[in-house]
């Protein structure tokens, strides 16, 4: 039973709520007070990677850099408006690359790349504080990747991992059911 799997971890998941749909950055800034460590791991639930752990991953990138990160993919050039998208400065290995700068959900000529972040994080807990006085961006909300900017401007390190495990996009209805069909197979 899956249930019972993860009942073990009942005293560190703690469910906060967004009552208001105001952005990914008000929503992570609504757990500030659960954050005690120096850095944590955000996992946003509309991007599934399968096949292969991400998180762990990119935990290990941390551990080594001693840098924040997030997980990135190419997508078409198309399909930019949907996602945080940033530039490379320098690269470390095949998969790992420095971030000089990010921008929410441009346009396709505001596209600096086509390297999307992709719903998982290690963030400093320094970001509460930008969160706190960051004025709304696009479409009235906070965005996470405004604050990200910030904290690079900052001089904060960030690495982008291509991570190598299955992409799902539940962010659409179309990806939500493909999504469900394949996690059936699983």
């Amino acid at each position: 039973n899956e249930y019972k799997k993860i009942l073990k971890y009942r005293k560190k998941i703690k469910f906060i709520y967004q009552n208001i749909p105001l952005g990914t950055g008000d929503a992570v800034l609504k757990t500030s007070r659960l954050i005690k460590d120096k850095h944590f791991l955000l996992i946003l639930p509309d991007d599934l990677i399968i096949k292969k752990n991400c998180s762990k991953e990119m935990i290990k990138i941390h551990s080594k850099f001693n840098s924040s990160v997030m997980a990135s993919m190419n997508v078409k050039k198309k399909d930019v408006t949907r996602w945080g998208i940033f530039s490379l400065s320098k690269k470390i290995n095949t998969s790992t690359h420095y971030i000089n700068n990010v921008i929410e959900k441009p346009s396709i000529k505001e596209a600096p790349s086509n390297k999307a972040v992709i719903g998982r994080y290690i963030l400093p807990k320094k970001i509460f504080s930008i969160l706190r006085n960051q004025k709304a961006g696009r479409g009235g909300e906070i965005h996470i990747t405004d604050a990200i900017q910030k904290l690079i401007e900052n001089k904060e390190k960030f690495i982008a991992y291509s991570f190598t495990g299955k992409y799902l996009d539940c962010g659409t209805m179309n990806g939500y059911i493909n999504s469900s069909k394949e996690i059936s197979k699983l």
